[in-house]
């Protein structure tokens, strides 16, 4: 392995593992360590035989032992080893950090990454043994968030660490990532120092715009020019080369010809910039990432718009935007130029405003994994918008995404995503699993709120800039004009919220205000002759009743007045305005739009951030599972399994199997009906059948042992060479039939999917997706996601349902040989479920490791 980390200050290290050619560099290592560290390694201040016991360490003829080491350029500054002893699966670690790097993170990070190859090469435990007295690194292990027992022992103490990476131990990484991420991009976002390399003397060239920002915006740090031939750009003193600056920039702008960008990020890193955000476009990506990683830079692009910050402190517009950014409360990063330029053109004109905007572009590097970190720590956004034409990690994105969510809204421009490109789906669910209902679900479990376009994005951003979050989803309209009154309504229901029944006290007090001709119902219409005043009132009054957890209101200017200047805010409750063909800002922050459906949606938005919010969010612990036994159904096979395995696999999960006999004798299946002393199905088990009822391979309520032989021939004279079996089965008993499966993607993970089921499944094609694993929220909100759920699942034990959700995604997620798995049908009962057909395919799978902590290399 070779990986590319951030430590806690920010800097960049390789992660490697070691060999014999490595030797030199760690004897340097250990005979460098002052005495007291190596005697908290060794037991000893003067190990014996140190060469030998190194060489040992990396020798090829030691399979059992693994060494990976951190690199800062070509300087080992720490190693961490394990060796397997007693069984395979049980290996013995030890650390090492050079004196000078401890307190950085060396070490932690170190042992993740042995920790994750561990786990790829099927070691499931590490022990060690440590000093008392060697507090720093009893630390370093119990940091780790994988410690199951510490035990003293007099002057040692004895660790073991269970390596399977649960939420502590996922936390735990998420943890150190944040805190060396934002000490990284401090880098990029707050640098004391820029210099804009390119910077032409034409106005019109893209290295002139930037410079001229940064100038025009008055960046608070040292700002250089580089152009070897010019003495000043836009009032900035010009250089030959990076080389000759006077000091290394913080930061380096690069906007040379693209040919020409590798060489002057090689000449950046060697005179110790810190970070580089390439404008440059039609780069050679792997030179550039090369020169980056060689020197422990940080990228933003390159092909990108650049970055800006607006805080008083930086005031920081290294873009070449038109026009200068308003400060505000929203950080935005997005791969498209021309997005991040209309988003902050429309927050402008609303009076909102950009904390950071970070134009990733090809993002070799930085990408909106990292900026979210920053952001969930960063005081001046409130706000995050992000523009993603790709995932990198999503994985990780939702995960991050799900934590800064909880404190700070998400919101996501959908990009369009092709269906082009999507693999021939053998089943039932990897039809369904298109890459936008992939995405939709990463959002939707993330608590990510996504929009379609820029206008959708600036309204729901300023109803959360400006208003509370609603309670509910309980909606009044108040409006002057009883038409749109009426479209606000209709546009309500179409978002899914419900209007409010108005209480009695409310529609008297209403009726005292406005005229008789008017409406006191939701929505009400105060008629056209109200003035503000009026209309003011009616809004306290409405917005006081308990049945209203908030308000729409409608106003148009009539020749007796525009009652506009009446709207305002309801203390707990949010008030969205409509004012046709107008989208402002009215007295009192409450956002006005230009028509009752964008009011609506944003108002829409609210109300599932609310719900998002309120979601419990634990993970069920399950029983009943046996993973050796599961694993060992998987191993070394490839294709669709056979049934007697699918059985075995689904409950070694405790799932609910009906179960069955593979038989591939008429005589064996007429036993196997005999022994079941019940009416039984016949499945087909042939090559290159997939839909057995479509296929002509299902015969049902087979009662006797000359039905049994009948539907045996009939099956062999209808495969032929193809029939490998027939699968003989006890009936099921009547009931609703549901459709539950799962599909792997590379990047995403599995997608578990459900929706109606048995001869239903593709005439209706009524399903919902969720990524695994899954929250018992997630499940129940997969449970009740399809059209027809209330109906499927009417009078069923949910619970029972719920739980064999859990378990399928809790199957897909210990099992990536799972490619495909269609549970079709699950039958309901009102006394639980089974699952009575299923397929499960597989395929050999690299164990993934998605949360390491490591940077893109190439």
């Amino acid at each position: 392995m070779n990986a590319a980390a951030l430590l806690t200050d920010g800097s960049v290290v390789t992660v490697r593992e070691l060999g014999p050619g490595d030797v030199p560099a760690l004897l340097a290592l250990h005979r460098g360590l002052p005495v007291e560290d190596r005697y908290l390694r060794f037991f000893s201040t003067s190990p014996h035989q140190l060469e030998e016991f190194v060489e040992r360490m990396v020798s090829p003829d030691a399979p059992r032992h693994v060494v990976l080491g951190a690199f800062r350029e070509d300087r080992l500054l720490g190693a961490a080893s394990y060796v397997v002893v007693r069984r395979t699966d049980f290996a013995e670690v030890a650390l090492v950090v050079s004196h000078t790097e401890q307190a950085h993170g060396v070490g932690t990070l170190l042992l993740e990454h042995l920790a994750s190859l561990a786990r790829g090469r099927g070691v499931r435990r590490f022990t060690a043994e440590v000093l008392t007295i060697n507090g720093r690194m009893l630390r370093v292990f119990t940091d780790m968030g994988l410690v199951t027992s510490i035990v003293p022992d007099g002057e040692v103490v004895y660790v073991e660490l269970v390596l399977e990476p649960g939420d502590r131990y996922l936390d735990a990484v998420g943890e150190r990532e944040s805190v060396a991420d934002v000490a990284s991009l401090n880098h990029v976002l707050r640098p004391a120092s820029i210099a804009v390399v390119g910077a032409g003397r034409s106005a019109a060239s893209v290295g002139h715009a930037v410079l001229r920002n940064l100038v025009k915006g008055c960046y608070t740090g040292d700002l250089y020019a580089v152009n070897p031939h010019a003495k000043s750009v836009a009032g900035v003193d010009c250089y030959g080369s990076v080389s000759e600056l006077p000091e290394a920039p913080e930061l380096a702008v690069l906007c040379v010809p693209a040919k020409a960008v590798p060489a002057v990020a090689e000449e950046c890193g060697r005179r110790g910039v810190r970070a580089l955000v390439v404008i440059s476009s039609g780069v050679d990506a792997e030179a550039l990432l090369d020169a980056v990683r060689g020197h422990g830079m940080r990228l933003v692009g390159p092909n990108c718009l650049g970055v800006s910050t607006s805080s008083s402190d930086v005031r920081m517009n290294a873009t070449f935007a038109g026009e200068r950014d308003h400060a505000g409360a929203v950080g935005l990063v997005t791969q498209s130029g021309g997005v991040a330029i209309g988003v902050q053109e429309e927050l402008r004109r609303l009076g909102l405003g950009l904390s950071n905007l970070v134009s990733t572009g090809d993002k070799l590097d930085i990408s909106s994994n990292d900026l979210l970190m920053w952001w969930e720590h960063d005081q001046d956004t409130r706000i995050i918008a992000l523009y993603l034409e790709s995932f990198g990690n999503p994985r990780k994105f939702a995960r991050i995404a799900r934590r800064v969510a909880a404190s700070k809204p998400v919101l996501a421009i959908r990009a369009a995503t092709s269906e082009a490109g999507q693999r021939a789906a053998a089943s039932h669910t990897a039809s369904t699993a298109t890459p936008s209902v992939t995405r939709d679900a990463l959002f939707r479990q993330a608590g990510v709120i996504a929009v379609d376009s820029v206008p959708e994005l600036t309204d729901a951003v300023m109803a959360l800039s400006w208003q509370p979050l609603p309670s509910g989803r309980s909606v009044a309209v108040l409006s002057n004009a009883g038409g749109l009154g009426v479209l606000a309504a209709d546009a309500c229901v179409h978002n899914g919220l419900i209007l409010a029944a108005l209480g009695e006290e409310t529609r008297e007090a209403l009726a005292r205000l406005v005229p008789a001709t008017a409406s006191v119902h939701n929505p009400v219409d105060t008629t056209a002759v109200v003035d503000e005043e009026t209309f003011a009132r009616c809004l306290d009054v409405v917005g006081a009743d308990p049945a209203v957890d908030a308000v729409i209101t409608v106003t148009v200017p009539t020749a007796l007045g525009d009652p506009t200047g009446g709207v305002h805010g309801v203390d707990g409750k949010p008030v969205l305005a409509v004012r046709t063909g107008q989208t402002e800002r009215l007295a009192g922050d409450v956002p006005c739009y230009a028509e009752p459906a964008r009011a609506a949606a944003a108002l829409a938005r609210l109300v599932d951030r609310t719900e998002w919010l309120s979601r419990p969010t634990e993970f069920a612990r399950l029983n009943r599972i046996d993973l050796d036994a599961a694993k060992a159904v998987v191993a070394g096979e490839e294709g669709w399994l056979a049934p007697d395995d699918v059985v075995a696999l689904l409950t070694a999960f405790g799932l609910p199997v009906l179960g069955g006999t593979l038989t591939t004798t008429e005589e064996h299946a007429v036993a196997a009906q005999q022994a079941y002393d019940t009416p039984v199905a016949l499945k087909a088990v042939a090559d290159d059948l997939l839909h057995k009822s479509k296929g002509g391979g299902v015969e049902l309520n087979v009662t006797d042992a000359s039905g049994v032989a009948a539907a045996f021939n009939a099956f062999r004279q209808r495969f032929g060479d193809r029939l490998r079996g027939v699968f003989v089965q006890p009936m099921a008993s009547g009931g609703r039939e549901l459709l539950v499966g799962v599909v792997t993607d590379e990047k995403f993970g599995p997608l578990v999917v459900t929706g109606l089921g048995g001869v239903d499944t593709d005439l209706l094609d009524d399903r919902a997706a969720a990524l695994a694993p899954l929250s018992t929220a997630d499940a129940d909100d997969l449970m009740h996601g399809f059209r027809t759920a209330g109906h499927v699942l009417a009078q069923t034990d949910e619970q029972a349902v719920r739980d064999v959700l859990l378990r399928v995604a809790e199957l897909a997620g210990a099992l990536p040989e799972v490619q495909e798995l269609d549970i079709n049908p699950l039958v309901l009962t009102d006394e639980g479920c089974v699952v009575v057909d299923a397929r499960v395919r597989v395929a050999p799978a690299e164990p993934a490791d998605p949360f390491l902590r490591r940077l893109r290399t190439s």
